[in-house]
């Protein structure tokens, strides 16, 4: 009997793709990451949980967050993907057909549905780590961290039903703004976060400005490894 997850899947049209994701990952980690950047640092690994659902919350700087998250945290390194949540306009056209099959699924911020919320759900049920940007979208102008309730609302979600989902807040650095040929590029993982079970709008905001804090000092963190300090807010 197939999974909750595994229907879910097929019914978005979604999953891992036996032939394209390993290709993927040599495409990516292998060639354009080692390309692209001279240097890459991982910092506070020890933060990422091994095993056990969770919840990566990171910032968003460039599209090249999208490959440095997996060479972190992905397969090679915790044995298991990360799961993408991506907004509906970039899961359109030949980006979205590969997309899908590199186990990205799609959300509609403005009014997520919830076959897409359940996939998410089941996935954290079964042990998988889940990728949301907080943030919405590419933020690529220094400035306070200003985030979306989607990420602790699903957490919240995930609580309800048994599933306890660390939130873990991801800092992402680079050298130059955008990203330019031969740069270095750091990420850093800070410690994990527990959403509250009041899901009132005083103690989102409260988990919310918790979490921007995190990501902000991960952020620092990594901007710090690669010579280029975020200036104070």
């Amino acid at each position: 009997m197939r999974s909750d997850a595994v229907n879910r899947e097929i019914a978005l049209n979604v999953g891992i793709d036996p032939f394209w994701a390993p290709l993927a990952m040599v495409a990516t980690q292998d060639m354009a990451l080692r390309l692209q950047f001279r240097k890459r640092f991982v910092l506070q690994a020890a933060n990422l949980p091994k095993s056990g659902p969770v919840l990566l919350a990171p910032t968003h700087r460039a599209r090249w967050d999208a490959l440095m998250l997996p060479m972190a945290a992905g397969r090679r390194v915790t044995g298991r993907d990360c799961r993408f949540m991506v907004t509906t306009t970039e899961m359109r056209g030949l980006q979205g057909w590969f997309l899908k099959r590199l186990g990205c699924f799609p959300v509609d911020q403005g009014r997520p549905s919830m076959t897409t919320l359940r996939l998410a759900i089941d996935l954290l049920g079964a042990g998988q780590q889940v990728v949301m940007f907080p943030e919405g979208r590419i933020q690529r102008q220094d400035r306070p961290i200003q985030l979306h309730q989607g990420l602790v609302r699903l957490a919240q979600l995930a609580h309800r039903r048994g599933i306890k989902v660390p939130v873990v807040p991801v800092g992402l650095g680079y050298s130059h703004a955008p990203p330019s040929l031969f740069t270095e590029a750091a990420i850093c993982f800070g410690a994990h976060l527990t959403v509250p079970d009041d899901s009132g709008r005083e103690a989102v905001q409260r988990f919310n400005g918790l979490l921007a804090e995190g990501m902000h000092a991960a952020e620092q963190a990594a901007r710090e490894a690669v010579g280029r300090p975020l200036d104070c807010f």
